[in-house]
């Protein structure tokens, strides 16, 4: 278990890298995935121990909870910590087959009756159904922006009355001063974090293209669109945040 567990160093982007691709989710960061989120993301464990406590208070008996992009389970297997309900059953979906193979590994050593199925596979292609609970942690980010409010209304269709979606993500802001000001403070988290230069740059590159940011006015009309009667901001440090909105 400990080798299960155990956490290497991110410094995939340590040295000066000669052709700059695409950010993937593949083997290498998978190998440094808990560092990489810990070190970049900032409040992340506080949202991990959020989608806990808002697992317990809003898990159906009787019900799906699911994890859409679930990386290494780190969601998933707080939820399945904090199920109090009787016949409650997670999903964890992603599509890197890196991830999910580790994910699974994680779902493994911890031992629960509550049953988890490991989805190697698309979430858009994903049936959601009979859900209480849907979790998108850091994921919305990463699909097309056209496809964004096909993903959010499907998920409100799957969910039951009473059910809730937690969205966390980037955020991008209108005001260009405000987007500079915590652009900035974000990369002074990972220098404090032991991030160089060089690092933050390129990583920065490598994810232009792949993750593309929304305000949250548009995440607010998006779950408006999708039919959720309420929908808050919970969450906020710096550029990141945490959103809830729920099926009444």
């Amino acid at each position: 278990m400990s080798h299960i567990m155990s956490k290497q160093t991110d410094n995939i982007f340590a040295a000066p890298v000669n052709k700059l691709g695409d950010f993937q989710f593949d083997q290498q960061v998978a190998e440094v995935f808990p560092d990489m989120i810990k070190r970049s993301v900032p409040g992340y464990s506080n949202i991990i121990t959020a989608i806990g406590m808002l697992t317990k208070r809003f898990a159906q008996d009787d019900s799906n909870l699911y994890d859409l992009g679930c990386s290494l389970g780190a969601a998933t297997i707080e939820m399945r910590r904090n199920v109090s309900r009787s016949n409650c059953k997670i999903i964890a979906v992603d599509n890197s087959s890196a991830m999910i193979e580790r994910c699974q590994l994680h779902i493994n050593a911890f031992k629960s009756n509550t049953e988890v199925e490991v989805v190697c596979g698309d979430i858009q292609q994903i049936d959601i159904t009979n859900a209480s609970v849907v979790i998108l942690n850091f994921t919305l980010q990463f699909i097309d922006p056209q496809d964004r409010q096909t993903l959010i209304s499907n998920i409100y269709r799957g969910l039951k009355p009473g059910g809730i979606l937690l969205v966390s993500e980037k955020l991008r802001f209108e005001n260009e001063t405000a987007q500079q000001l915590l652009t900035d403070l974000h990369h002074d988290f990972k220098r404090a974090n032991g991030y160089s230069e060089l690092e933050i740059s390129q990583k920065r590159t490598a994810l232009e293209n792949v993750m593309l940011t929304d305000t949250l006015d548009i995440h607010r009309q998006r779950f408006e669109n999708a039919g959720f009667g309420t929908s808050e901001l919970w969450f906020q440090c710096f550029n990141f945040s945490s959103m809830i909105a729920i099926k009444t």
